[in-house]
């Protein structure tokens, strides 16, 4: 694959996607809402993400030489159910901004905002249903159950992670069952549907699957990082936010796997405290973090992940991921 050919598809998911939200038969409301959540029609253009798992999807179908129409629906489907979660992400951790803009729940209400992350569910199974004329049945039929596992997997790890709210301490075990459920499951779907919308056998896709969960984990890690250190002009989102909801992120949970020091216990008792901090005990966290190095910490845990994508032999693939994760 080349780069000429990962724009080309991209250009066309641009397409599909706004046309696969576009079609929906709802109500003015809902459809004005889920237009304002994807900066669609006079709500546009505003800040996208990366489009990082249609990427990843398009790369494991062009591995095997799957035309960009057989992909397209899929991509879609996976970029929509991401979106989806992401509505009801920012409501359940109270985020006001997304992308420098007012989240869903901020300009419509909670109520309106968790009906339109629903109606998204349902468009992205539906658009991904649309591939059965380029897929067949069984294909399609495959890639509709490994993506409902997916989502499965993905509100398995969004319960953890809002539990861990409320503990006084979560341990490195317990930390990656949650990443891999709230952020591995839907790119391990993503490398997977490539691979099906490109023929492969089970074998396949099952390796793609495992490419796509160990970057999953190397990119909630940095996401991790940003979570703590990050800029709102960059990231789109209230600075520490992670920090003052008390998550439990990567730099957290290895922190306090280390030896007593003044600096752990900062992080052990702000985090014991069962609330939320205020900004002067955010700001004691972040200093106690930059004390025990954490970031540094993070940031070799990222290379470790890509030491181990490295090692499943497809250069394109490793320097996508590499070059995403900086």
């Amino acid at each position: 694959m080349n780069a000429a050919q990962v724009n080309e598809a991209l250009a066309a998911f641009e397409s599909r996607l706004a046309e696969r939200v576009g079609e929906h038969r709802s109500c003015a409301l809902l459809r004005e809402a889920i237009e304002y959540h994807f900066g669609f029609g006079s709500f546009g253009p505003t800040r996208r993400g990366k489009r990082l798992r249609p990427q990843l999807l398009f790369r494991f179908a062009f591995q095997r030489d799957a035309s960009v129409e057989r992909a397209l629906d899929a991509a879609v489907a996976i970029e929509i159910l991401h979106n989806y979660s992401l509505v009801h992400d920012d409501i359940e951790d109270r985020d006001e901004l997304r992308h420098g803009r007012p989240t869903l729940w901020a300009r419509y209400g909670v109520a309106q905002a968790i009906n339109a992350g629903d109606a998204m569910c349902a468009i992205s199974f539906l658009a991904l249903a649309r591939s059965e004329k380029e897929l067949g049945a069984s294909r399609t039929l495959a890639a509709v159950q490994l993506l409902h596992e997916a989502h499965r997997e993905m509100c398995n790890g969004q319960a953890l992670d809002l539990a861990f709210e409320s503990r006084a301490a979560v341990s490195f075990e317990e930390y990656i069952e949650m990443i891999v459920g709230k952020t591995s499951a839907l790119f391990g779907a993503a490398s997977a549907l490539g691979a099906i919308c490109a023929d492969a056998d089970a074998a396949t896709v099952e390796r793609a699957r495992g490419f796509g969960r160990e970057y999953g984990m190397a990119f909630q890690i940095r996401d991790d990082i940003f979570g703590v250190w990050g800029e709102e002009i960059v990231t789109g989102k209230s600075s520490a936010g992670d920090l003052a909801r008390r998550k439990w992120s990567f730099p957290i949970v290895w922190a306090l796997s280390q030896p007593d020091s003044a600096a752990r216990s900062t992080i052990a008792s702000m985090y014991a405290s069962g609330r939320s901090l205020d900004r002067d005990e955010v700001e004691a966290v972040r200093n106690a973090l930059d004390e025990l190095a954490a970031r540094s910490a993070c940031e070799r845990a990222i290379a470790d992940r890509l030491d181990m994508l490295q090692r499943f032999g497809d250069n394109d693939l490793y320097r996508f991921a590499a070059d995403s994760l900086r």
